[in-house]
């Protein structure tokens, strides 16, 4: 299945990508290179903005939202750009989900199949301690063209807990950086301010001594702030420079602890203080939103998607009718919301639209902005994302030639009261009409307790079709026994037995 994937990356080595017969100011060279921002949200559910909670064809529907838990700044972009349905993270957690969006590779082609903690329990788990600086990332292929690359928000691919020795978040691309408790450099550790008569704690988990960056305090409210507000600088800073600019915002919002401003907490419920986190950060990131929109040059040539790093707790974040949470391979963790926005990029005829048809990864983004960005696609490294710029901007629909697979972290076989969660997960390339079947099958490492799902007709993964299937179950078992089985192990089979 991956035998012509150099075939479609030679073909996909496309000329610098034209949207617009309009020039927007660029560099010297004449090339037009949009600024690029990539909006990386943690642990947020599939149905959580209200652009795609609040929708007809939703099966079944789901209760509207009230106001305070809208969120207007996104709901604004989508309305002035497109939304993806069927736009997919390539792990249902944190770190390898960040490794596919930055490498356009399969997060285990690193060793980096679960959340980056303390080195003993990597080590138990299989995983490395941090990405490999060789890794082809994203920021420096852009870098490299002539680009200013920040990072600002949540890193997780290294520099957490007792791994103070990891490399610093520019030694992979980035001109400037300002991370979390997930990262090392400048960054910003929370407080958690109950807004009571408690005093507020901070919540460092160890890195506030690892050194390696300045350390600034802030309430855990008010970190997502903390990072917009470097991004402003950057771009204002890139603008007065006339360079183009790939932005990082990645918050480390929605995730828990849940603290949002005293006027959020709502009851104090799981799920209130979640709508207040996520109310919250939809107006800090508002303020990034309007400093592009309002801006002439910018608005007309800036780039922005908006998507969460994988699926929410439960409790906190809806998948809508999307069966499962975070930490799991059924759709609701693996799923993730996607938003497209540039007026000056994206097809016009699809502003407003979504797309329920293109079946693609976060992977796949990695080439996709860089033909973008005018990058030539190179056959070495070879990604595992294939190129669909004309597909994220809205151009045509179209979705992977080749299969999707997934590979639960180690560290979950079991969870949120599930004794024995899948092992392993593909979604089939679809084939023919969109209206057909779109297979997904889950099973053990060995292919075994195979679950066969028809995505087309049941997005909630509620009949198991295996039995009634046997051809496709076991083309799919096999394939991806078989990818699993190509790729570097973890210790899942043996991790907490």
């Amino acid at each position: 299945m991956s035998a012509a994937l150099p075939a479609l990356l030679a073909a996909a080595a496309l000329a610098p990508f034209a949207p617009s017969d309009e020039p927007a100011p660029g560099p010297s060279d004449g090339v037009r290179r949009p600024n690029v921002v990539v909006v990386f949200i943690d642990d947020m559910g599939w149905a959580d903005f209200s652009c795609f909670h609040d929708r007809d064809d939703v099966r079944p529907p789901i209760e509207p939202r009230p106001e305070e838990a809208r969120t207007p700044n996104v709901d604004r972009l989508a309305a002035e750009g497109l939304r993806f349905g069927r736009f997919y993270v390539n792990s249902p957690i944190c770190s390898p989900s960040r490794t596919a969006l930055t490498t356009g590779q399969y997060p285990q082609r690193w060793r980096i199949g679960s959340y980056l903690a303390r080195r003993q329990l990597n080590a138990d788990r299989g995983i490395a301690n941090w990405l490999d600086p060789a890794a082809p990332v994203l920021p420096r292929r852009l870098q490299e063209a002539g680009y200013r690359t920040g990072h600002f928000g949540k890193w997780h691919m290294g520099g957490q807990r007792d791994v103070g020795e990891a490399p610093l978040i520019t030694q992979y691309g980035f001109d400037e950086s300002l991370t979390n408790f997930e990262g090392l450099g400048p960054r910003v550790l929370p407080l958690l301010n109950a807004y009571d008569d408690s005093e507020p704690r901070p919540h460092a988990l160890g890195s506030d001594t690892l050194g390696r960056g300045p350390i600034e305090w802030r309430n855990r409210d008010d970190v997502t702030a903390a990072f917009v507000s470097d991004a402003l600088d950057f771009i204002d800073e890139s603008q007065a420079a006339n360079e183009p600019f790939y932005l990082n915002l990645w918050p480390d919002d929605v995730h828990t602890p849940l603290f949002p401003p005293a006027a959020r907490r709502g009851d104090g419920s799981k799920g209130e203080k979640y709508r207040g986190v996520l109310k919250t950060m939809d107006a800090q990131l508002g303020l990034l939103f309007d400093r592009i929109r309002y801006d002439d040059a910018l608005r007309e040539n800036t780039l922005i998607l908006v998507c969460s790093d994988n699926g929410p707790e439960p409790g906190a974040g809806s998948a809508g009718p999307l069966r499962g949470y975070k930490t799991m391979l059924y759709e609701g963790g693996i799923r993730s919301p996607l938003v497209v926005w540039g007026p000056g990029l994206v097809e016009p005829a699809a502003v407003g639209t979504f797309d329920d048809d293109s079946t693609f990864a976060a992977f796949d983004l990695v080439p996709s902005l860089l033909t973008v960005c005018g990058v030539e696609l190179e056959e070495d490294p070879r990604f595992d994302g294939e190129n669909l710029a004309d597909v994220l901007l809205g151009r045509r629909d179209g979705s992977r030639s080749a299969p999707l697979f997934f590979r639960r972290p180690p560290d979950r076989d079991r969870f949120y009261g599930v004794a024995d969660l899948p092992d392993l997960a593909v979604i089939d390339a679809p084939e023919g009409s969109a209206d057909g079947p779109r297979w997904k099958l889950l099973c053990e490492y060995d292919g075994s307790q195979a679950e066969l799902y028809d995505l087309a007709a049941d997005p909630g993964e509620t009949t198991n079709l295996a039995a009634e299937n046997p051809a496709v179950t076991a083309r799919l078992r096999d394939a991806v026994v078989a990818w699993h089985e190509s790729l570097p192990q973890d210790k899942g089979e043996t991790f907490g037995r």
